[in-house]
């Protein structure tokens, strides 16, 4: 039998991009920010993209998975895994955080909070209990010293 295959966190935030967009287009208003302040929008946005590519680089360079649910070779705590132990969803959650504000309606505001909940469910605590499986000591360690998010 084939495992059920769930989709990659991309297609996750790829997938609520796509939403946001549609739900500015059919339900424009309320609006929350004005121009040219939507513009603020650009710096987490910008931020979650640089933190994604720091974090892509840290588990790369430590030659370990970026997918979830594959085991890690390594346990990475250092660059970004120093200050967030999920920084590529952090990245997500800030880039959809810069969108929503850019485009300045309520509508994607309100997916924001849902994708950090759909990705903490699905994936950060798998992931969290995949990693104390792994590495134990060091990955309680780590947990004490490292908040999930921020």
């Amino acid at each position: 039998p084939n495992p059920v295959r769930r989709p990659l966190p991309p297609a996750v935030f790829l997938t609520f991009l796509a939403l946001m967009v549609t739900l500015h287009s059919t339900l424009p208003g309320p609006w929350v920010v004005a121009f040219p302040f939507t513009l603020v929008g650009l710096l987490p946005l910008v931020a979650g993209a640089v933190l994604n590519l720091a974090a892509d680089k840290a588990l790369r360079k430590a030659d370990t998975t970026v997918k979830p649910f594959e085991e890690s070779a390594a346990l990475v705590t250092t660059g970004p895994f120093s200050v967030t132990r999920h920084p590529m969803y952090l990245g997500m959650v800030l880039g959809l955080l810069g969108v929503a504000i850019v485009m300045g309606s309520l509508a994607p505001l309100l997916l924001v909070p849902l994708f950090a909940v759909i990705v903490q469910l699905g994936f950060v605590q798998v992931e969290e209990r995949m990693l104390d499986a792994r590495f134990g000591e060091e990955w309680q360690a780590y947990t004490a010293r490292v908040r999930p998010w921020i």
